[in-house]
């Protein structure tokens, strides 16, 4: 998997630090608005983007755009699965993808294309990158995963706080889309066999990618 971390001091970590001792609801809530702030910085960002391309472009790469914030219960499961306590301090320094925005482009060739605009971006520090689409997971899953460190002015102070882009085209997001529902359904038990077939559709869809590109035009793998 390609993975590309960027080393960053510790006192410039995106989030007031508060004591762990203070009411971890409070806490927690000082901290999601946070992230929403840091999500709101890169929609309007995105969406800026989003517009340019319809008014000055044959050809718009963004199909869609939306964003998330991890439920509570989400993050104390991954703090648990890390074996981490749960602290406000041990969210803001082991998990980077509180803050969550998916962007869905129509082509392979445009996801790159959006991750490079993103990281042009004024105030954009990029943190990490994890290439699903070149090395795909295990069951199927495509997608390229930034982890971005996005600026958020105050009113006292500027915060630094990371945001996870996931950028995929259509076919990958239908594919995620639909495995998540199948994976979670509660009435019914996931099984190897169900996992196998859906790594299936994975390989299929992501054949299909490639031939729509091919017809769109040459990728140039080495672009990125």
């Amino acid at each position: 998997m390609s993975e590309v971390r960027m080393e960053y001091e510790e006192e410039r970590i995106l989030v007031p630090q508060v004591s762990d001792f203070l009411d971890l609801d409070r806490q927690f809530r000082q901290l999601m608005f946070l992230y929403e702030a840091a999500i709101g910085q890169m929609e309007a960002r995105l969406e800026i983007l989003n517009k340019e391309f319809q008014f000055s472009n044959d050809r718009n790469p963004i199909e869609d755009i939306k964003s998330r914030i991890k439920s509570k219960e989400s993050i104390m499961n991954k703090l648990s699965k890390k074996g981490l306590p749960m602290t406000v301090s041990a969210m803001t320094h082991n998990i980077l993808d509180i803050a969550g925005i998916r962007v869905v482009c129509p082509f392979i060739s445009d996801v790159y294309q959006v991750a490079r605009m993103i990281l042009r971006q004024k105030d954009v520090e990029l943190l990490m990158i994890k290439d699903y689409i070149r090395d795909p997971k295990e069951n199927g899953y495509r997608s390229l995963h930034l982890i971005v460190q996005v600026e958020v002015p105050f009113s006292e102070q500027t915060r630094k706080v990371p945001v996870e882009i996931q950028i995929r085209t259509i076919a990958m997001n239908f594919w995620a889309s639909t495995e998540h529902q199948l994976r979670y359904k509660k009435e019914r038990q996931f099984t190897e066999e169900m996992q196998q077939q859906l790594k299936y559709c994975a390989d299929i869809m992501a054949e299909a990618d490639m031939k729509m590109q091919e017809i769109a035009g040459e990728f140039n793998t080495e672009q990125w």
